[in-house]
């Protein structure tokens, strides 16, 4: 009844018209970003944040959570219309989506789809209340010890989300140390400022996130273009027999996905792959799959957009994000001077509320946009990529001066853009970048406060139970990616 009442406070919150507004903004937002495949909700984040430096918090982390989770719809149509996803999440749903294109029901498959995420949608964020409060009660009993471990946790799930852990590892430390950078806030000397004045303030955090994913992006990704024809969208609306095909791989999608997405380290892709297995093994003509079976639309679909929700559950209970996307959430709310964690429920509990509802309103927004407007959305494929990148350049130099009036954070701007560019290049990933920076006065602290109490023995770690759980599951997410490459290996004989 708590969850409930709560719950219709952030309604109240949320349904005030600008809210409303900002929310619509941000499932706009990221519909487009979805579609456009190389840009990405994480980056469409960074660009903002400058922006909405010094606006209302929760109409800013509505517009974030509304890029977020409306990347997920925009990804789809990317990857039936011409079989680009737009986002690793709708990899599978290209499988059988493009092929149902090829057949003439590009239109079924986007429509099943919308539905299908509309409802993975609402049950991910139903799931949210109930388990998001009840993990963050668990949680107030964390002291600088379990904080520790918690922070490691986070860092060593999103390192092993990349392809590499070994470079997810590296790019998470560097983003510590860069943290580090300015004043000591224990003793409050300066330090890693290397003799310059404008370091003692540190690294900014929108100057690091709109160089990777902004500036980045632009200079990896300049000379891209779109020469795929583009599949014609119509009848969107499905049949009965379309209905019944997809109603329970949407239930069981969304419920898979919602389960894999709280797990940090997992996210939408994982549940997008686990639920197209599921759909495939319970098929009664298991060879349908891959030549247009809707069922392998429906469930995938489902899948990533219920784990977006769910990915929000560790974020904001716990302060532990789940994907790259809710690493760059996590610090905007940080950057508005809210600190994820326990206690948001109980400080921030209207901005917790409201976001929450605004979610709920979201989805709704996402499905009356995507049934009649699926065909204005896809002739968004047509528009050259080339031709974003020049404002996106002009709104990350503008965003980041503006920001600081500092013309030291803009040439930090472009180290850390060709740095960006290099990483892309190179395949190395930057969430855990992202995370390092935000988290590490938090892990300093933490460190700190928990030696001390121990007078220096490091075994508080793990005398104490929540906190040596938390480290076992930090190892976990470290051992468990290294046995999964060592047992495909055993599996393909080469070792």
């Amino acid at each position: 009844m708590d969850a409930f009442s709560s719950l219709m406070s952030g309604f109240s919150a949320a349904l005030t018209p600008t809210y409303i507004a900002m929310c619509f903004l941000g499932v706009l937002l990221g519909q487009i970003v979805g579609v456009l495949p190389g840009i990405g909700p994480a980056a469409a984040i960074a660009l903002l944040l400058p922006i909405t430096f010094g606006m209302d918090a929760t109409g800013a982390i509505i517009m974030f959570a509304g890029i977020y989770y409306g990347s997920q719809y925009g990804g789809t149509l990317t990857s039936v219309l011409i079989s680009v996803p737009g986002e690793s999440s709708t990899v599978m749903t290209a499988v059988d989506g493009y092929q149902m294109a090829l057949q003439g029901r590009a239109g079924a498959a986007l429509g099943i789809s919308a539905i299908g995420s509309f409802i993975a949608g609402t049950i991910g964020t139903f799931g949210l209340i109930l388990i998001a409060p009840a993990l963050a009660k668990m949680a107030l009993a964390f002291g600088p010890p379990e904080y520790f471990s918690l922070v490691l946790l986070g860092l060593m799930a999103l390192a092993a989300v990349g392809g590499s852990l070994l470079k997810g590892l590296m790019t998470g430390l560097a983003g510590l140390a860069l943290g580090t950078m300015g004043i000591d806030p224990q003793v409050g000397v300066p330090r890693f400022d290397f003799g310059q004045v404008w370091l003692l303030d540190g690294v900014e955090f929108i100057v690091l996130t709109v160089a990777l994913f902004g500036l980045g992006e632009v200079l990896g990704g300049c000379n891209s273009s779109v020469a795929r024809p583009v599949a014609k969208v119509t009848n969107v609306l499905p049949t009965r027999a379309d209905w019944q095909q997809s109603r329970m791989p949407i239930m069981r999608g969304s419920v898979i996905g919602f389960i894999i997405g709280v797990l940090p380290a997992t996210g939408a892709t994982i549940a997008s792959f686990v639920a197209y297995i599921v759909e495939k093994k319970l098929a009664k003509d298991p060879s349908r799959f891959g030549k247009g079976a809707i069922e392998g639309v429906a469930g995938p679909e489902a899948a990533n957009n219920a784990a977006a929700a769910g990915a929000m559950v560790p974020m904001l209970s716990l302060g532990v994000p789940g994907s790259g996307t809710t690493a760059v959430i996590l610090g905007a709310l940080i950057m508005f001077g809210v600190r994820p964690g326990p206690e948001m429920f109980t400080t921030n509990a209207n901005l917790v509320w409201a976001l929450i509802a605004s979610m709920l309103i979201g989805n709704l927004l996402l499905l009356i946009m995507n049934l009649p407007l699926a065909g204005f959305f896809a002739k968004l494929l047509m528009v050259p990529y080339s031709w974003l990148y020049p404002p996106i350049l002009a709104l990350c130099i503008a965003g980041v001066y503006s920001q600081s009036n500092s013309i030291e954070d803009a040439w930090l701007l472009v180290g850390f853009g060709a740095l960006g560019w290099l990483m892309k290049r190179f395949d190395w990933p930057m969430p855990p970048m992202i995370l390092g920076l935000v988290l590490s006065p938090l892990f300093e602290t933490s460190l700190r406060q928990s030696l001390t109490m121990s007078l220096g023995n490091p075994m508080i770690f793990v005398s104490r139970p929540l906190s040596a759980s938390l480290l076992a599951f930090a190892a976990l997410a470290l051992i468990v990616p290294i046995l999964m490459v060592a047992w495909r290996k055993l599996r393909s004989g080469r070792v």
